[in-house]
């Protein structure tokens, strides 16, 4: 029985890995698409193939983050098989849930963010405050104002100094040279995503099996965790819809191949920079960031503001939703574990 609800919530994990990828999918190629660098199709196969193979060199950071960094893990553990896998089915719900309502309203939310409010809210009830880790959750909330300043401040940098490099240059000459940098930019920025937020999920997948069946083993992330979240996370980004394409690639601002290029350098360099330090950023966040300070350096109104004001109440909402959605689904969880009992 345990077994097998532990295969379950792992599928579930998996799922969500998914989700993420099929949520996540416009970040990736948002600025490759607006830019007409390449079609739809090869830029979400572009996209996912380095979302893959970033399992060979991103290293596992943000997984421990996610795994001890926002739940006290052995206080978890503590507490008895039940209420871990009760705690993590709660919270995959609750990032699912938001994840799925935001994809729905073509609004760029985190999925990161999302998860960590799945986290806290379904914590809350069984472990209390005691259970959070604070300083690990006042990381993760300081980067929602941080990663998108930075991705802005690189976005900045890169546009200025890529202008500067061709000044001299043709516009015709500089359109093709960007049109075959993009792919390189792309490359970085869909590598970087897969770097960071299939990670979430191992983290995630580690406490279950590791507060579960395999209690007596020391919490780590073992080889086929990180190969099957980032095949999850990349056939999500292949099967990626468009809704949030258009938000990301049309509505914010217009974005010329040069622009894309700086766009997705800085925010790539960002996010693969932060999970080396173990912090679970958001991409949505940071790429949003770049592609608004590429867009303000051709004056204050090439950015849309009410578009990305849009963008930030999702940014805001994000971690309490997902909370609050978290806290109904355990105790609806909780209500059915007893009535079955």
């Amino acid at each position: 029985m345990l077994l097998a609800a532990v295969v379950t919530i792992v599928a579930v994990a998996l799922i969500f890995d998914f989700i993420n990828g099929f949520h996540d999918a416009a970040n990736s190629i948002a600025t490759v698409v607006s830019t007409r660098v390449l079609s739809p199709n090869l830029a979400v196969a572009w996209a996912a193939f380095f979302n893959f193979i970033a399992a060979f060199a991103g290293g596992v950071h943000v997984a421990n983050t996610m795994g001890k960094g926002i739940i006290n893990f052995e206080m978890l553990r503590a507490a008895g098989p039940t209420a871990v896998l009760m705690v993590i089915f709660a919270s995959l719900m609750g990032a699912i849930v938001w994840n799925l309502l935001t994809w729905w309203w073509g609004l760029p939310s985190s999925s990161s963010h999302a998860l960590a409010g799945g986290m806290i809210g379904a914590t809350l009830p069984v472990l209390g405050f005691e259970g959070l880790v604070g300083s690990g959750i006042a990381r993760i909330a300081a980067f929602i104002v941080l990663s998108p300043l930075i991705g802005m401040t690189l976005g900045i940098g890169m546009m200025l100094a890529s202008t500067w490099a061709v000044h001299r240059q043709t516009p015709l000459r500089v359109d093709t040279w960007f049109r075959r940098l993009q792919l390189v930019s792309s490359a970085i920025f869909s590598f970087s995503h897969g770097t960071n937020d299939a990670q979430k999920v191992m983290g995630i997948i580690a406490v279950v099996l590791f507060g579960t069946i395999w209690r007596d083993r020391p919490f780590h992330i073992d080889w086929w965790m990180i190969i099957s979240c980032h095949a999850a996370i990349a056939l999500g980004t292949f099967f990626g819809g468009w809704r949030i394409i258009r938000t990301m690639g049309h509505s914010l601002t217009k974005l010329a191949p040069i622009g894309g290029f700086s766009a997705e350098t800085g925010g790539g360099v960002t996010i693969i920079a932060l999970a080396e330090l173990g912090i679970p950023v958001s991409t949505t966040h940071t790429i949003t960031g770049a592609i608004v300070g590429v867009g303000s350096t051709r004056g204050w109104r090439a950015v849309k503001w009410g578009t990305a004001g849009r963008i930030i109440w999702a940014w805001v909402f994000t971690i309490p939703a997902a909370a609050l959605v978290s806290v109904l689904v355990y105790g609806i969880t909780l209500a059915v574990v007893r009535l079955v009992g």
